[in-house]
């Protein structure tokens, strides 16, 4: 079993590996409010374990107010969206930091912990985890909002010409579930977020949920179909973002010259921005970058729904926890395979909106004082998604886990599943 120390070191050396391929650069920009600079990143997180676990002596005061996130327990910090603007410290600085809070950390692991401070190690680097996320999804965004549109890394896992599986709908009996994470002591993994719990029953009804997620070539024809066109399909806000947005397709969809929204022509027509570079689009691999409301005006346009995240992990309970996370090394989703699960793709390519709003189960209650606010002040106005994606650490994703993002955004590597109700 992995010892805390060396899952540290890794966990750490793995986010200076996301970094390698960036210059100076490309990590001081911020592409939009929602993302963050990479050397924001490489900073924030080592500010997680100086604050909460190190305390003490800090290496530069004044790191307490330039990274911070959304603590509010702690203080004042720099605006989110202005977190591009921090030209100083430079990026030598920033390293510098890092490796002074690595060394003062392995020290502090190597004389033992308590339980309570093992237990906040555990969570910053499962936090950390979260920021290599981030990090790839937000160097893709400034990327991929470039003029030349560059790579981040030469893609040498695209699969490309591959069919995906045929969509078939598999029968849910319904009943009652248990969800929630169960704890160690009942066989879960060590670690969970707060949100994941308590463990508590759900009633679900017969339905069925698809087999795979949502291809590419099965949105294409959504958009040929005039799916941005037509508001009957969206709810109020989503059709208020397609029209103050000018929302022709998902997130990096580039149509031909002359190709309107509901004439898309055919799949080599579009192309697509990979962290690998830009490519014609390859309709069997799993449609991503798609808000809740495209999902579900995309779910009403098939006669179809989004799954509950009760439905979702009823099924996934018993899936196996693996899928083409980030270990794999594709940082793209790829097609479902031929001759796999009934039901296939739970884990990994893409997280998967679901129409349960982000609330708190029966019995949650926020731990105390500054790490009370990691999750549980953001319940409200946004949508639970579930399973991972290809950034997603394979030590990272639970069959419980719960992400959430409000409805309209898309830079997260997200996609579709379909449910449907009997007939």
């Amino acid at each position: 079993m992995e010892g805390l120390a060396t899952r540290y070191a890794r966990v750490r050396r793995q986010t200076e590996t996301l970094v390698e391929p960036l210059s100076a650069e490309d990590c001081q920009v911020q592409s939009m409010p929602d993302a963050s600079p990479a050397k924001w990143h490489l900073a924030h997180t080592s500010w997680f374990f100086e604050t909460f676990v190190l305390g003490g002596q800090p290496f530069d005061p004044s790191f307490r107010f330039l990274y911070n996130s959304y603590y509010e327990a702690i203080g004042e910090r720099q605006p989110r969206a202005a977190r591009g603007l921090l030209s100083r410290p430079s990026l030598d600085e920033v390293r510098r930091y890092r490796r002074s809070v690595d060394d003062r950390m392995l020290e502090r692991l190597g004389a033992g912990l308590d339980a309570s401070t093992e237990a906040l190690v555990v969570l910053g680097l499962a936090h950390e985890e979260q920021h290599q996320e981030l990090i790839l999804t937000d160097i893709k965004h400034l990327l991929g909002t470039h003029p030349l549109r560059p790579l981040y890394r030469r893609d040498e896992h695209a699969e490309s010409g591959r069919g995906a599986a045929p969509l078939t709908f598999v029968p849910q009996p319904g009943g009652i579930v248990t969800i929630g994470h169960p704890g160690p002591e009942r066989g879960g993994q060590p670690f969970a977020f707060d949100n994941e719990s308590p463990r508590h029953q759900v009633l679900l009804q017969p339905h069925a949920l698809a087999s795979r997620l949502v291809t590419a070539g099965e949105y294409l024809a959504f958009v040929r179909d005039g799916g941005y066109r037509r508001p009957e399909l969206w709810l109020s806000d989503g059709w208020g973002h397609v029209r103050a947005e000018g929302w022709r397709g998902p997130l990096y969809w580039q149509f031909g010259e002359g190709e309107g929204a509901g004439d898309a022509g055919d799949a080599a027509a579009v192309s697509i921005y990979t962290l690998g570079g830009e490519r014609p689009l390859d309709p069997a691999e799993p449609v991503v970058h798609v808000s809740y409301y495209e999902a579900d005006a995309y779910s009403r346009w098939a006669g179809a729904r989004l799954p509950s995240e009760a439905e979702w992990e009823a099924v996934a309970a018993s899936a196996p926890l693996s899928g083409n996370l980030l270990g794999s090394g594709a940082l793209h989703p790829r097609a479902a395979p031929l001759g796999g699960p009934a039901v296939g793709q739970l884990f990994g390519d893409a997280w998967e909106w679901t129409s349960s709003a982000y609330s708190p189960y029966p019995g949650f209650r926020p731990a105390a004082g500054a790490l009370g606010e990691y999750n549980g002040k953001f319940m409200c106005n946004q949508y639970v998604l579930r399973g991972g994606s290809c950034a997603t650490s394979r030590t990272h994703i639970r069959r419980t886990y719960r992400n959430f993002f409000q409805p309209e955004k898309r830079w997260q590597f997200t996609g579709i599943r379909l449910a449907r109700d009997p007939q």
